[in-house]
């Protein structure tokens, strides 16, 4: 046991009496002072002279009521800290509780090495105040703005999952979550409790969840506030923690709540070593027949708005839901109101916490942790500073062996699990892979000959690959896969996402947070790139032919569409070569949302090794092999294809034309990175102008096959030449359980509409080519007619090949 966890198993009283608390009181009240001036004052922060109502923001933004409690166990946190030498992760559920963080933040000098203008006196308390919910300023939210912060305050429902995430393979870390209670009713984070069944002790740090209890919301009470406290207890203790609960019966005697508090904080972390002690001591393993560990957890039952106004206008609010944002709201036309703000800010005293020239005082700023042990430099949470490239397998060692385009068939996702599997042996401490229980569905079951599933439950002899220690995350919760890897990466690792492609919208809420959080940390010089969040989409629209209708969206993508081109990448690859460069580029890149999605059955193989990673570096490009365009002469139209389905159809609908048609140049563009349709002024992956039309002629007709919605395709190119010559296919919300071709039948995205497409389109062809127009129709009848006789396509279809 190490001297700072022996030194946590030591009673509380002893240890306390080395200091005693009047320093975390003292810090908790200049925290406080900060974080109501943040929200109320623009000028005289130090109250040299009687409020005016010049003094006072004009639009008063923020919430106050969560803050005095985030205060209060961030200065107890910081106690064991200097006392211990623990490291802490600080993650904020409650997700305006934002003062709190920049106030601590500026309190132990980081936000002000960040951020020079904001200097630790007087001129600089009045920017840290006028900046905040300020135009041109700082969110009232925690944010990448802030330091020390992994968790965007915007969106409720994420802290555990990230609190967890941070902690895998981080064994020295304990990552104290306050979970809001009206954070608590969530779905995201009522899932996140299950978190603790996949965390191993002897390779990962610790969570601490401390469930702040004030009792509102903006307007309503909160369920586990009002939950009897026997019953609280039973349903966290079934959540797999003992709780420790501490309530403020007295909002005045806030000594004999620091007691509690501190009492509280060392039995759980005693608690948390002591798990850890048991389970590392004995090599890291325990007995299959044992279920998780139960971990402490701190209850705080404390007042809305503690320290604040007990009463405005007659209303009680320190306790309230009036307490939930600004107490005082008309400060600056109601007199009385700006005398009980002045009175509410002198309570603090804050000539006894900063000196004349507005410097905390040397005594206060002595009980800061020193250094990167300061939750607001932590290196956790700027995980960019702790990356460490992946070593990754060669490329030509997995590589598919292609003699001709189009004739061997190869599960891209199958033989992408081996190159996984491989990264898994090669970085065992840094990349681990998430999936909703659908690792094997999806095909990366090659990774389990290298490491098994996490699993802290007990384990059963008919279990495969379930192990305490693993690189596997499974659980049936998209939500807290997202969240655990969100984590995992902001603290500098490395993972993958892998998902059904319909059901990651389940995610598109949090999606959208990392997304905005890259977007402002990538602004941030201070903020070090982490490595990109990576989705690895399959079982897709269109092989559904088990599961249907309600397992066919291809929507994400366009949701993905909408965010800022700098961080977003979506790719198409069309075959296992390309998926595998596609993977490559992906987990080398950094600040980005990757979007991947690729087939998981046995599909054609397209281009050999080297094309297909000169293809995926380019993105886009001519595929000579499938077309039948004559050199130095233009093509009559333009066969254009994205993702591995319509790509098979376009090429098959070539070959068609390319027999019945012999005279007919038929050019075929294949699409990797769909971004490469944006316009080059619009996305840093765009074409100009000139090599689009390279690529799709000026005046030719060019029919579209698209794996998802055809309408973003038009979005992506309506500025082009050639747009109004574009016809694009592609899914159109026609789907059940049924075969692979009958799907691309039911969107008309099969290889016969799209020959008819072609006739349909091109100026010479018309009504010379109805005969032929006909038989494609026939065709198209015929396999239809297989599918509903037989259950299966055509074997000249299914089995079709260049």
């Amino acid at each position: 046991m190490t001297e700072q966890q022996e030194a946590l198993t030591k009673p509380g009283a002893e240890r306390r009496s080395r200091g005693g608390l009047e320093g975390v009181d003292l810090w908790w009240r200049a925290a406080n002072y900060l974080s109501a001036g943040q929200i109320y004052l623009r000028d005289n922060p130090l109250l040299r002279r009687p409020l005016e109502p010049a003094d006072v923001k004009a639009r008063l933004l923020g919430h106050w009521g969560t803050t005095p409690g985030l205060n209060f166990v961030y200065a107890h946190l910081n106690r064991v800290i200097a006392e211990t030498g623990q490291d802490f992760l600080f993650i904020t559920g409650p997700g305006h509780g934002g003062p709190a963080n920049v106030a601590n933040a500026w309190l132990e000098g980081t936000y002000s090495e960040i951020y020079t203008h904001v200097g630790q006196d007087e001129v600089g308390m009045r920017a840290l105040f006028k900046q905040f919910s300020y135009p041109g300023g700082v969110p009232s939210h925690a944010a990448p703005e802030t330091p020390g912060s992994i968790n965007e305050g915007g969106e409720l429902g994420y802290s555990l999952a990230h609190a967890f995430g941070a902690v895998f393979d981080n064994p020295e870390l304990v990552a104290a979550c306050v979970i809001g209670d009206g954070e608590a009713e969530t779905a995201a984070l009522a899932g996140s409790w299950h978190s603790s069944s996949f965390l191993n002790p002897a390779v990962d740090g610790a969570v601490l969840p401390i469930l702040h209890l004030n009792g509102y919301k903006i307007a309503n009470p909160t369920v586990l506030a009002r939950m009897p406290e026997e019953q609280l207890a039973a349903l966290l203790a079934g959540y797999g923690y003992e709780p420790h609960f501490v309530t403020v019966a007295d909002p005045r005697d806030t000594a004999r709540a620091h007691e509690e508090f501190a009492r509280a904080l060392e039995t759980c972390l005693a608690g948390i070593h002591r798990i850890q002690y048991e389970v590392r001591s004995a090599g890291g393993g325990r007995p299959a027949g044992e279920g998780a560990p139960i971990w402490p957890m701190i209850v705080l039952r404390s007042p809305k708005g503690w320290t604040g106004p007990e009463t405005v206008d007659g209303k009680p609010v320190e306790g309230t839901w009036r307490a939930h944002q600004v107490p005082l709201s008309e400060v600056r036309t109601n007199r009385a109101h700006l005398e009980q703000l002045e009175q509410w800010l002198q309570s603090y005293r804050p000539e006894e916490l900063f000196d004349g020239t507005g410097r905390l005082r040397p005594e206060i700023a002595a009980l800061a942790p020193a250094g990167d042990r300061r939750m607001s430099a932590t290196p956790y949470a700027n995980g960019g500073r702790l990356l460490q490239d992946l070593v990754l397998p060669g490329y030509g060692d997995f590589a598919v062996v292609v003699k001709e385009p189009g004739t061997e068939r190869v599960s891209p996702m199958a033989n992408l699990g081996g190159w996984l599997r491989e990264i898994i042996r090669l970085n065992p401490h840094t990349f681990r892979l998430f999936g909703p229980d659908e690792t094997a569905s999806n095909r990366l079951q090659a990774v389990y000959e290298a490491t098994d599933k996490v699993w802290q439950q007990r384990i059963e002899d008919v279990d495969e690959h379930l192990a305490r220690a693993g690189r596997v995350m499974e659980v049936l919760s998209e939500n807290l896969c997202q969240g655990w890897l969100e984590g995992y990466l902001l603290t500098g690792r490395h993972g993958v996402f892998n998902c059904y492609e319909a059901f990651v919208h389940i995610v598109d809420s949090m999606f959208n947070q990392h997304a905005k959080w890259l977007q402002v940390h990538r602004e941030l010089p201070w903020r070090q790139p982490v490595a990109s969040l990576n989705y690895l989409l399959s079982s897709h629209v269109w092989q559904q032919d088990h599961n249907g209708f309600s397992h066919q969206d291809p929507g994400f993508i366009d949701h993905v569409m909408n965010k800022k081109p700098e961080v977003v990448r979506v790719y198409l690859p069309p075959d296992a070569n390309t998926l595998l460069a596609v993977a490559e580029h992906c987990l080398t890149s950094r600040d980005y949302v990757n979007v991947v999605v690729c087939g998981k059955q046995p599909s054609l193989t397209w281009l050999a090794p080297e094309d297909a990673r000169n293809h995926a570096e380019r993105g886009i490009g001519v595929w000579e092999f499938a077309g039948s365009e004559r050199p130095g002469e233009e093509p009559d139209v333009v066969l254009a294809c994205a993702g591995d389905v319509p790509t098979t159809e376009a090429v098959a609908a070539a070959r068609i034309l390319r027999r019945q048609l012999p005279q007919l140049k038929v050019r075929l563009v294949n699409v990797v990175d769909l971004m490469r349709l944006h316009d080059a002024r619009e996305h840093p992956h765009g074409l100009e102008h000139r090599d689009f039309d390279r690529l799709f002629t000026t005046d030719k007709p060019i029919i579209f096959a698209y794996h998802g919605y055809p309408w973003l395709i038009h979005r992506l190119t309506y500025r082009r030449t050639n747009h109004d010559n574009l016809h694009v296919r592609g899914y159109i919300e026609e789907g059940t359980t049924t075969t692979p071709f009958d799907m691309a039948m039911m969107n008309r995205i099969d290889r016969f509409q799209l020959a008819i497409d072609v006739i349909d389109r091109v100026p010479s062809l018309g009504s010379a080519q109805t005969g032929l127009r006909q038989r494609l129709q026939d065709m198209r009848m015929r396999a239809r007619r297989h599918t509903r006789e037989f259950g299966e396509d055509p074997a000249e279809i299914a089995d079709w090949s260049l």
